[in-house]
C-alpha cells in the first residue's frame, strides 16, 4: 500500500507504576530451578530484559487505555467529537464482549457518530489499526481516527509463576512457558488523520505485509497462560521478517538501511533483536529498544517505542522512520513514515 496523505498526529503512552525485576521473579521460582539445576539469572541473560512493569491489582484495559487516549487527545490539542473512529488492539480484554473499543468510546464520552470496534491479531494489532484508519481517511469517511491498546501481564505472570512453583515442573513445561515471564505492561494511544488538517505531518508513505500461518502455532496465548516455542518463534519470525523487509526494499521509496535514520521495531528480547539485525543488515544503533526495563508488551509495544523515541528526542523532523511489526500468527508489516 503506496500513500501520502495520512499523519500521525501524536502518539502518547502511560506506562504501569510497579517495576518488577526479573531477579524477583527468579527468587519465586528458586525452589524449581534449583531442583532443575537452572542457574539464577537465566531470565535476564537469555532476553535482556531486567525488569517490567505490573498494574495495580484490579486495573482493567480499558480503563489505562482511556488513560493513554486522554493523554494523546492533550497532546494533539483537538475536540474529542472531531473523532470518526476509535480501534481498540488490546490482546488483554475487560470482557469477552462488549468491544474495549466502545467502553473507552464511552470513558470519552465520543460522539455518537463515532465508529468503534476491536480488531485482535496479537502484537501485529496496532499497526493493522493504523492501516484502517488510512484507508477510512484516505476514503473521506473520518477526519480523525483514534488508536487504543492498554495491556497487563500481572495475571499472566503470577499465574505462571505459581504453575511453575509446583514439585512436578518439568524442565520442558518450564521451558514453554518461559516467555510469559517476560511479559510486560503498558497503555497507548495514536491519533491520526489527513495530513491537510494535520499540525505536525508525520507522513505515512506506505507500508507492505507478509504472513507466515503455516507457524501459527508455535505462540498460544491465553488469558492466564502463554505457551511458546521460543527457538521456533525466533527463527521463523526473522525468516519472515526478512521477506517482509524484501518486499518493502521493491515497493516503498527509498527503503534501505542507508537510507533509514530510525528503527521502531516490535521487540521480546536482545536475541531476537540481534538476529533480525544480523539477517536484516541493519545498523543496530538506529533501532530505538526499550524492551530491558519494559519486556513485551504486546501490541501496545512498538507505540510505545514509538512515544518513548519521541520523549527521548531520537525522532527528528524529516526522518525517515521505519515502524516493523510482527505478532503470532505468524504476520509481519512494515510502514514507512516520514517525521
Amino acid at each position: 500500500m503506496i500513500t501520502d496523505n495520512v499523519s500521525i498526529e501524536a502518539v502518547a503512552c502511560e506506562l504501569a507504576p510497579h517495576i518488577i525485576r526479573s531477579s524477583d521473579i527468579e527468587d519465586q521460582l528458586s525452589g524449581t530451578m534449583q531442583r532443575l539445576e537452572i542457574p539464577h539469572g537465566l531470565l535476564e541473560g537469555l532476553t535482556g530484559i531486567r525488569e517490567r512493569r505490573f498494574w495495580d491489582p484490579g486495573a482493567m484495559p480499558s480503563d489505562v487505555a482511556t488513560m493513554a487516549a486522554r493523554k494523546v487527545i492533550d497532546k494533539a490539542g483537538i475536540d474529542p467529537k472531531e473523532i470518526g473512529c476509535i480501534i481498540n488492539t488490546s490482546v488483554c480484554k475487560d470482557y469477552i464482549e462488549p468491544a474495549i473499543a466502545s467502553l473507552v468510546h464511552g470513558n470519552l464520552d465520543l460522539s455518537a457518530d463515532c465508529i468503534n470496534y476491536d480488531i485482535g491479531n496479537a502484537c501485529l494489532g496496532f499497526v493493522n489499526a493504523m492501516v484502517n484508519m488510512i484507508l477510512m481517511i484516505e476514503a473521506g469517511v473520518i477526519r480523525y481516527g483514534l488508536i487504543v491498546d492498554g495491556e497487563s501481564s500481572r495475571e499472566p505472570v503470577e499465574a505462571t509463576i505459581k504453575m511453575l512453583q509446583a514439585d512436578e515442573t518439568s524442565e520442558s513445561v518450564f521451558r514453554n512457558n518461559f516467555a510469559t515471564l517476560t511479559l510486560g505492561s503498558g497503555a497507548v494511544a495514536m491519533l491520526m488523520c489527513h495530513k491537510d488538517i494535520s499540525k505536525f505531518g508525520h507522513i505515512i508513505q506506505g507500508s507492505v505485509s507478509r504472513a507466515a500461518t503455516k507457524h501459527s502455532r508455535l505462540c498460544l496465548g491465553q488469558k492466564d497462560q502463554m505457551i511458546a516455542d521460543a527457538h521456533g518463534v525466533l527463527i521463523h519470525g526473522v525468516n519472515l521478517a526478512h521477506a517482509t523487509w524484501q518486499l518493502a526494499r521493491k515497493t516503498l521509496d527509498s527503503w534501505s538501511d542507508e537510507t533509514l535514520d530510525l528503527y521502531i521495531p516490535h521487540q521480546v528480547s536482545q536475541r531476537n533483536m540481534d538476529e533480525l539485525c544480523k539477517r536484516l543488515g541493519l545498523t543496530s544503533e538506529k533501532a530505538y529498544l526499550n524492551f530491558p526495563t519494559q519486556g513485551n508488551i504486546g501490541p501496545a509495544a512498538l507505540p510505545i517505542t514509538l512515544a518513548m523515541a519521541e520523549a527521548d528526542q531520537m525522532t527528528h523532523t524529516g526522518d525517515h522512520v521505519a515502524l516493523m511489526g510482527i505478532g503470532s500468527g505468524l504476520n509481519c508489516t512494515m510502514m514507512s513514515v516520514r517525521w
